[in-house]
């Protein structure tokens, strides 16, 4: 099957890698066209075909009247000779090679890997890009854990044509863009200076190629994908917390040729007006009256599911202001491990009465200990205490500094006179 002197080898494919056909000669393969259209030599260097491109593009630019069509031919030739790989694989297999080996494998290493399993380069199919939503939580449902359905919009694989857009062999390479799926511009930003800019193919949608609209599915209108609303049921763990991720493999937008996405939903936990979460800590803050910090306390809290507890302090224990006391085991739930659990730290605020009256004054010397004396100076100047007020404080030090500047403005003045 191979014998022959190795043209077997070339003859079982028809010709070599070049062409497909069926046992005729190979077809000659043109690498120069793209050098002739730049006017530069196959061995050019990357400054000298830019130096080309450059004159060529503003002399045939369609804003100054020159060809489209040549001008697009300059373009694309540019495009293949100022990038490194793609000039090689120009220079070895021509335009044909570029074309069907845009990666850098040989045209032929498709078929190769086909009959002998292997001999290209391997490629897994492109994975599509992920859909990420914010998932927006309670407290209460982090706490307790639920089940929520959402509906979600993604592209699927158009069922009317499997996915191809039309018939089968329809679809040809687009004309706009010449299969590239990216359209090339130049802008003039100065005399003598152009930007070179790159987007999406308007015609193909970067897909690099096309189908006639007469041939175009009837059900996707050529698009090869369709919009469908899904729901699905996401499952809020016990425990969880803010900026976990839960992933439905594989839910993403569908396309021909490409691996679908991930949909993801990320936990978004909401402010809660009793409990704040600190890792596997609640916090909550307790004001409590001067009375209740020394003689005791006692109060009914309403947990995150449902459950009362009723709370209070040790008997003979004396809570001071902006304590922290905690129940243990009243916490977050592990996730994971749901039954092992944090603690439930309250944060007290002792509210003080603002006055006291005289009889109080009187029975509040016999609980506590006597005052520290203070010993009398005969210079000693009485000072009474008043409220603070921050802000007039803040103000007042702002408009004496502005009238120290103005100060210092009129003695300059003077010294000037003087002099």
């Amino acid at each position: 099957m191979f014998g022959g002197g190795g043209g077997g080898f070339e003859s079982f494919f028809g010709g070599g890698f070049e062409g497909h056909g069926h046992g005729g000669p190979s077809k000659p393969v043109d690498n120069t066209s793209f050098y002739e259209t730049l006017g530069v030599p196959k061995n050019a260097s990357a400054a000298d075909i830019k130096k080309a491109y450059r004159k060529l593009a503003l002399k045939n630019h369609p804003d100054k009247g020159g060809d489209p069509e040549l001008f697009k031919n300059i373009t694309v030739a540019y495009e293949a000779l100022s990038d490194p790989d793609k000039r090689e694989l120009y220079d070895k297999y021509g335009e044909e090679g570029l074309q069907q080996g845009g990666g850098g494998g040989h045209p032929g290493a498709d078929i190769f890997s086909q009959m002998f399993g292997g001999g290209g380069r391997q490629r897994g199919p492109q994975r599509g890009e992920d859909l990420t939503h914010p998932l927006k939580v309670s407290l209460e449902d982090l706490y307790n854990g639920k089940t929520v359905k959402l509906a979600v919009n993604r592209d699927v694989l158009c069922g009317g044509c499997s996915g191809r857009g039309g018939p089968e062999g329809a679809e040809t390479s687009c004309n706009t863009c010449n299969g590239r799926g990216m359209r090339v511009q130049l802008r003039q930003i100065a005399p003598g200076m152009v930007q070179q800019v790159q987007s999406v193919c308007p015609d193909c949608r970067g897909q690099g190629k096309s189908i006639r609209e007469a041939d175009r599915c009837k059900v996707c209108k050529g698009n090869k994908v369709t919009k469908e609303r899904k729901v699905l049921e996401v499952h809020i763990e016990k425990g969880m917390r803010h900026g976990q991720r839960i992933t439905f493999k594989g839910e993403a937008d569908q396309a021909p040729g490409v691996q679908a996405g991930d949909i993801v939903f990320v936990v978004q936990e909401k402010e809660h007006s009793v409990f704040q979460r600190k890792g596997g800590n609640l916090i909550m803050e307790q004001k409590i009256s001067l009375v209740e910090a020394l003689c005791g306390f006692e109060t009914i809290v309403e947990h995150l599911d449902g459950r009362h507890l009723h709370v209070k302090s040790v008997a003979g224990e004396v809570i001071k202001p902006n304590q922290f006391k905690a129940v243990h085991g009243e916490g977050m739930p592990q996730h994971g491990n749901p039954f092992v659990k944090g603690q439930l730290v309250i944060l007290f605020k002792v509210e003080f009465p603002n006055t006291v009256t005289p009889e109080q004054m009187r029975t509040l010397k016999t609980i506590f200990p006597a005052p520290k004396p203070v010993s009398r100076l005969t210079d000693a100047e009485e000072a009474f205490l008043s409220d603070f007020d921050a802000e007039a404080a803040k103000s007042q030090a702002q408009q004496e500094a502005y009238d120290s500047d103005d100060d210092r403005g009129q003695q300059r003045g003077v010294q000037c006179q003087q002099q």
